[in-house]
């Protein structure tokens, strides 16, 4: 029996959360990814509080009219901003099940960029 594109993409995500996890020190920042949008969320998972979290709907990034690999840049530029005025510096990426190319990549350069540290 062949698995969907969902159900390899959520039993990939199961392998890599028994892994990855967010703490007040080192938060978990994971990606959303539709096939129009891209969504970013910094969570803390000892106490399932999300810090901060941007997406490509966001207005300022909605208004750019940037391609969806320059938006994910964007987004991932945002989130990290909003990260940092909350005071997290250090993050452990979750890619969601996603191959990290693309959008997925170009988000974690973003964030990369704007300061944060994996």
């Amino acid at each position: 029996m062949a698995l969907t594109k969902e159900q390899r993409r959520q039993r990939i995500k199961n392998r890599i959360r028994k892994v990855v996890s967010g703490t007040e020190a080192r938060p978990r920042l994971t990606v959303f990814r539709s096939n129009k949008e891209i969504y970013a969320q910094i969570i803390d998972d000892v106490s399932g509080k999300t810090i901060s979290a941007a997406s490509s709907r966001d207005k300022d990034i909605d208004s750019a009219k940037a391609n969806k690999t320059e938006a994910a840049k964007l987004v991932g530029k945002a989130v990290a901003e909003k990260a940092l005025k909350a005071g997290v510096e250090t993050i452990a990426f979750d890619r969601g099940g996603y191959l990290y190319h693309g959008r997925v990549k170009s988000l974690a350069e973003g964030a990369r960029e704007a300061g944060l540290k994996f």
